[in-house]
């Protein structure tokens, strides 16, 4: 009997994962913008909420993957240094898809504001605190990518712990704090109409296997390219010992 390699299940697994998110959000869009009630005092821009929500979410979510790996790095990159660069893959591809999903919560937030309240931005507490979730991610990806130093990676994983330490603050903003926010539609007293729940789930679900699908796939390239870097490094020394007097 064949046996089938590694990487093609892998790649098999990989394109089953990516039509599985394609065909939740699918179905996701057509919940929230054909089939969800038009909410009674926002109308149709209340339609924002079933992909402002979501994103904002996975925006507090992926923070915590970074965290780990960043963590991992930490711990391994003087005991195992291979070990290390496979957690700082994963780091980087993390913080890359959470400033994606940080954004994507900014911008709809904004367009939702714009709508609701008459302005773009207010500086309450939980918009404020996101902001700097997203500030602290734009430092993270700035120093990886402009450092000169050897420690930008350390410098980062620094950065991760500062990110997951302001995702509580975030989250509980509109707890500890009067904020222009609207307050919490599922817990402290609030609710969603069951009808717009089956959007919302949905439309969850789609962006968190969208995320996961990104984030691993923008881990595997970098896999790939330090691989690379190690090969390189390998064929520059074997060179420098061939020519070597």
């Amino acid at each position: 009997m064949a046996i089938v390699p590694r990487s093609a299940i892998i790649r098999s697994a990989a394109w089953l994962w990516f039509v599985a998110a394609l065909a939740v959000l699918a179905v996701g869009f057509r919940e929230a913008i054909f089939i969800a009630p038009t909410e009674a005092t926002m109308g149709n821009v209340q339609r924002i909420f079933y992909y402002h929500v979501p994103s904002a979410i996975m925006g507090l979510i992926f923070p915590y993957v970074n965290f780990i790996a960043s963590l991992a790095y930490l711990y391994w990159r003087r005991r195992d240094p291979l070990k290390a660069l496979t957690a700082d893959a994963l780091a980087l591809a993390s913080a890359e898809v959470t400033i994606v999903f940080v954004s994507i919560g900014l911008m709809t937030g904004m367009l939702w504001g714009r709508a609701s309240w008459g302005i773009w931005w207010a500086w309450d507490a939980r918009l404020t605190t996101y902001l700097l979730l997203w500030l602290l991610y734009v430092s993270y990806l700035l120093l990886r990518r402009f450092s000169s130093t050897g420690e930008a990676h350390t410098l980062a994983a620094v950065i991760s712990v500062f990110a997951a330490v302001d995702v509580p603050i975030v989250y509980m903003s509109i707890h500890w704090w009067r904020t222009q926010h609207p307050s919490p539609v599922f817990s402290d007293g609030g609710s969603i109409d069951p009808t717009m729940m089956t959007a919302f789930l949905w439309n969850i679900a789609g962006w968190g296997l969208w995320g996961v699908f990104i984030m691993l796939f923008r881990f595997a390239l970098e896999r790939r390219r330090q691989l690379a870097e190690q090969d390189n490094a390998l064929i520059a020394i074997e060179a420098s010992l061939e020519t070597a007097p």
